[in-house]
């Protein structure tokens, strides 16, 4: 038969193991609930850029060198104008949190099933661009050096008036939830591009697909 000891030493040990299941569980729950949070928060602040709806007011467009450019609803703008290919395009924030454009990658070309371009490869935005969240902003960018290595191509696809593609690298107003987005330029009438998004990448979390 168990003496005193024993029997006070297992109910100890059962007390104990008790509060460790007790406080195992507190701690994963609060855990969840932590992580709802933060997604919660997350995309509070979320961006998402597509191109502005046909209907939405012109936006214009000035560079350093006083060049200036207007681009519609819905549209894109490649101009040549001397030694320099300017873009840009007219842009609308979707989602929840101010878009901070960070930097664009330019391809001649329509692009579909291929990977995103090397986040280093990319160029940086040599002015802050930011997009409101549900409202509309614009993009801007320009191949200026002669000897770029993009020039030759560009300026091909502009001759024949044929697709370009741009991608966006840009973040919410902390720096976080990079996202890449793939726009189209596609040519219509006279000198005019039709903007289109073809894929959203998301960098600093799983993606969806």
């Amino acid at each position: 038969m168990a003496d005193a000891n024993t029997i006070s030493g297992l109910a100890t040990a059962g007390g104990t193991l008790v509060l460790a299941v007790a406080t195992f569980s507190a701690v994963r729950s609060s855990n969840k609930s932590a992580q709802t949070a933060e997604r919660a928060l997350l995309a509070g602040i979320r961006p998402v850029l597509v191109p502005s709806r046909v209907d939405d007011p012109m936006i214009k467009i000035n560079w350093g060198d006083e060049h200036w450019t207007r681009v519609e609803g819905s549209r894109a703008a490649v101009e040549v104008e001397g030694d320099v290919i300017y873009l840009a395009m007219s842009l609308r924030n979707v989602g929840s949190g101010i878009a901070v454009l960070q930097a664009w990658w330019p391809a001649p070309e329509a692009l579909r099933q291929e990977p995103h371009a090397d986040i280093d490869s990319m160029r940086r935005q040599q002015r802050d661009i930011y997009v409101p969240a549900g409202d509309i902003g614009f993009w801007q960018g320009a191949i200026r050096e002669p000897d770029d290595p993009c020039r030759p191509g560009l300026l091909k696809a502009f001759t024949e008036r044929t697709p370009i593609t741009v991608e966006l690298l840009y973040s919410d107003h902390e720096g976080g939830q990079r996202t890449i987005t793939r726009f189209a330029f596609l040519p219509f009438g006279e000198g005019q591009y039709m903007c289109t998004v073809g894929r959203h990448w998301n960098i600093d979390r799983p993606d969806p697909r």
